[in-house]
């Protein structure tokens, strides 16, 4: 196949994956199921086994067709593994280090017992169904998929169920963090294992394994030690490149060129990639790199997860021996978190229903797992049977997590056989006049819990739920929409009090002497200029339907409800009460009456899902506190989706442009149809 025709095959096949997992993801999601199941979903759905296989038009042996030797063309597989970087980068990231060694040693007892116990129920389950030995390479990797742990569900069921700060809770979250790193460390010393087993290298005794064990695992610490102490000169050579997009983009570079050179020394490409990741968590623009790679990790990820379903053979899942294998295996994978992580609680001050609630809050397995697995796949290590069994496990292990997490929080009682503190639990909820004011608040708040010398950790790249810590206190901060909330031990409270109290204090200052060295009014009257920019493609959002000649409100507010309900009755706004109340507020902040007639109602709100616009037209005018203190005539109503991005300002100086041509103005004004005051206002030049 010529170059040109496998590049055509790859980027529709990446089309077809973008939309593939978008609405797999947003649908699974409505009905409370994590999104990354419904990409992997996806991937099952369009795979060569099932719906990609059809042969059609242009594609005879289908869009997806198997591939040779793996289920998908090497090049889709390539994009996976680039994904799977970028996963264990923002992993590595998002994992504080100095949470790992300052806190919770029970944290890490714990998070130890669980990987101990999980690899080696999953090992044991492999030997059971396989009828091989311990260390073949088989039943290695499936002991290692079995160890990890996907926190992030976990961490929004205790924040619903506001036990975040608990001591289940907490020891969880830490657990969550020695449980990364310990699974990390283990697929270095499993890779290890296999590699010499599959080199022909001979028997392999316990000296053998601890051999391989010490340099597997002192590769992983020296590297990563390395990577901890050079963090911020190798932070400072990518700040040589000044822009942010530029060194967050150098940094992933960094994360891939680790990466290989992991991989070129016989370990997975992943634990370079989260060494990277470790030691940028450790430097100021650990933030920064988040958040200008987060469209690259929202792009290639659920790619990975897609392609990951595509490897799955449908027939391999609903067969006999797979749901037996992988129904025991599914079992031994929960009880395992369950005793590997409860157990250990048990000695830790915990009663049996603390150390329940800590092994149910363990057993979410996600991507980490399905990384792994796809090595094993790749490396022919695992075969398509042993591989849905895996993804049997991964399924069953998310859906239930929440239901059994939940069972084991409404079991009364504390968990813990001593009073401690944080069982004490309290919340304060700060609702804010707007999402913009909320976020403002909300990192002020952060920047100054850090300089407190607190630890922050996110649940991950895109959660709005982060947890500080510094030594007793920890504080679980939320923020949806307008609200943030804080969460913690009641003697805590005061201080979270505080902490607001101060970033109100600056904030308003700060906007005070905004307004000192401002004047809006003044900024206002340059708005309207005849030589703006008046596109028609931006224009074309005002529709005859939307249009009213004779306006029947008297006041300014009775004509902005009256727009409002024009937009109402076209079904163009999800909540007419929201929209109407959110352009009341930016009216109040100042009115958007203008000079020569003319006013622009206008908000951003959560009422509607796009940009709408209503026009009205009250040819003797009323009061709309306008600049030049004239009576307005004609007025323009225009709302735009708060989360979605469009051109809502640029929208609403297209109009002013438009409307600053007299004649235009008033034959809009004296239109003697809807479909002729459209047409004029659509007027672009």
């Amino acid at each position: 196949m010529e170059i040109t025709e496998v590049m055509a095959e790859l980027v529709v096949q990446i089309g077809v994956i973008i939309f593939a997992v978008r609405a797999c993801g947003r649908l699974v999601k409505r009905i409370g199921i994590p999104p990354v199941l419904g990409e992997l979903l996806a991937g099952v759905i369009i795979g060569p086994y099932a719906l990609g296989g059809i042969p059609l038009p242009g594609f005879p042996k289908g869009v997806f067709p198997e591939g040779i030797g793996l289920a998908v063309s090497p090049e889709l597989y390539g994009f996976a593994t680039v994904a799977s970087i970028i996963l264990l980068f923002v992993s590595g990231l998002e994992t504080d280090m100095g949470l790992f060694l300052r806190y919770s040693v029970a944290g890490g007892i714990i998070g130890l017992g669980g990987v101990l116990f999980s690899f080696v129920f999953g090992a044991f389950t492999g030997v059971l169904f396989l009828k091989a030995p311990f260390m073949d390479p088989r039943c290695l990797f499936m002991g290692i998929l079995s160890t990890a742990t996907s926190v992030g569900i976990t961490a929004r069921i205790l924040s619903d169920q506001k036990k975040m700060d608990s001591p289940e809770g907490v020891t969880i979250l830490a657990a969550a963090v020695f449980d990364d790193v310990l699974g990390i460390i283990m697929l270095a010393v499993v890779l290890g294992i296999v590699a010499f087993v599959s080199g022909g290298q001979g028997a392999l005794n316990a000296g053998g394994v601890l051999l391989i064990a010490g340099k597997a695992f002192g590769i992983w610490l020296g590297a990563t030690a390395l990577a901890l102490i050079f963090a911020r000169r190798i932070a400072g050579f990518v700040k040589i490149f000044k822009r942010a997009l530029d060194f967050s983009i150098l940094a992933l570079g960094i994360a891939l060129l680790l990466a290989g050179i992991f991989e070129k020394q016989g370990l997975a490409m992943i634990i370079g990639a989260y060494i990277a990741g470790l030691a940028f968590s450790k430097t100021d623009i650990a933030p920064v790199i988040q958040e200008r790679i987060r469209g690259l990790y929202e792009f290639f990820v659920p790619i990975f997860f897609a392609v990951m379903g595509m490897m799955v053979n449908i027939r391999d899942i609903f067969s006999a021996p797979a749901l037996v294998i992988g129904g025991v295996y599914t079992c031994a994978a929960v009880f395992a978190k369950i005793i590997g992580c409860g157990g250990p609680a048990l000695l830790l001050g915990f009663n049996r229903r603390g150390g329940l609630r800590i092994g149910a809050g363990m057993v979410p397995r996600g991507e980490v797992a399905l990384i792994i697995a796809g090595i094993g796949l790749s490396s022919r290590i695992l075969d398509n049977r042993l591989f849905a069994v895996i993804i049997v496990m991964t399924f069953i292990t998310t859906l239930a997590a929440p239901p059994l997490l939940n069972l084991a929080l409404k079991i009364p009682g504390p968990g813990t056989r001593k009073p401690v503190k944080g069982n004490n639990s309290a919340s304060a909820m700060w609702e804010f006049s707007s999402d913009e004011i909320a976020v403002i608040v909300t990192d002020t708040l952060l920047k100054d819990l850090r300089a407190e010398g607190f630890f922050l950790q996110r649940m991950n790249i895109d959660d709005k739920l982060i947890q500080a810590r510094k030594d007793n206190s920890v504080l679980s901060i939320t923020k949806q929409d307008k609200i943030l909330t804080i969460e913690t031990a009641q003697e805590d409270l005061p201080f979270a009090k505080t902490a607001v109290f101060e970033v109100f204090l600056r904030l308003n200052d700060a906007i005070q002497k905004l307004k000192d060295s401002s004047d809006p009014k003044a900024m206002k009257k340059e708005l309207l200029d005849k030589d703006g920019r008046a596109r028609g493609e931006l224009l074309s959002v005002i529709t005859p339907d939307c249009i009213s000649l004779s306006l029947r409100g008297q006041t300014k507010e009775e004509v902005i409800t009256e727009l409002v309900d024009i937009l109402a009755d076209q079904g163009k706004l999800d909540n007419r009460d929201e929209v109407l109340a959110d352009v009341f507020e930016r009216e109040r902040s100042m009115s958007t009456g203008m000079q020569q007639g003319i006013a622009l109602p206008h908000a951003k709100t959560a009422g509607v899902t796009e940009i709408s616009v209503a026009v009205g037209i009250k040819p003797e005018g009323i009061d709309f506190d306008a600049l030049d203190g004239e009576k307005s005539r004609l007025f323009i109503l225009v709302v735009s989706p708060r989360k979605i991005s469009g051109p809502h300002i640029q929208l609403l100086a297209a109009i002013g442009a438009v409307l600053q041509d007299d004649i235009i103005r008033e034959e809009v004004i004296g239109a003697s149809s809807p479909e002729e005051a459209a047409a004029l206002l659509r007027k672009g030049r």
